[in-house]
């Protein structure tokens, strides 16, 4: 497992659709993650400090935690499959619990756990920026690019499930 921070939200165009980058905390890669609206707002908001009027979903679930007197420890992406991101969300005394990697993002950032990534979907998913001046090369990149860029064409003799 590798330890990652979110850099951003950013919105694909033309599509419209939303991308969490995270990056490689001592390393040179980033991964993105296509998300829905909502969870790009939730993110977006637990980044820039917003607090609502009234709780929103993640916020209600970090009040839920620390009315009962939980804590969560750290938030895992653990796999990509047909290029959905799978995480779960570790709590103290290692209780885990399956979840979407943009809600458990968004819950990292309401509670300031560390978000870590399995060596395989950084691997499957990672994209190297080596120095500073590839970063803006990388942002033309998330510019132009789409879901399907990171489609994997079926090996011979493979099927759509087990394409990884």
């Amino acid at each position: 497992m590798r330890e990652l921070e979110v850099v951003g939200v950013r919105v694909q165009m033309p599509d419209n659709q939303p991308i969490v980058l995270l990056r490689e905390r001592h390393g040179d890669r980033y991964l993105p993650i296509w998300i829905g609206a909502p969870e790009a707002s939730a993110i977006a908001f637990a980044q820039q400090g917003v607090v609502p009027p009234r709780p929103l979903t993640h916020d209600l679930f970090k009040d839920v935690l620390d009315t009962f007197g939980h804590r969560l420890e750290q938030v895992r992406i653990t796999e990509v499959r047909d290029n959905v991101y799978y995480a779960e969300l570790v709590f103290a005394g290692g209780t885990t619990v399956s979840s979407r990697s943009s809600d458990a993002i968004a819950m990292a950032l309401r509670v300031g756990c560390p978000i870590v990534g399995a060596d395989q979907v950084l691997e499957a998913g990672g994209v190297s920026v080596p120095d500073e001046d590839e970063v803006e090369k990388f942002r033309e990149f998330l510019d132009q690019v789409s879901a399907e860029d990171f489609e994997q064409a079926p090996r011979e003799g493979e099927g759509p499930e087990e394409r990884g």
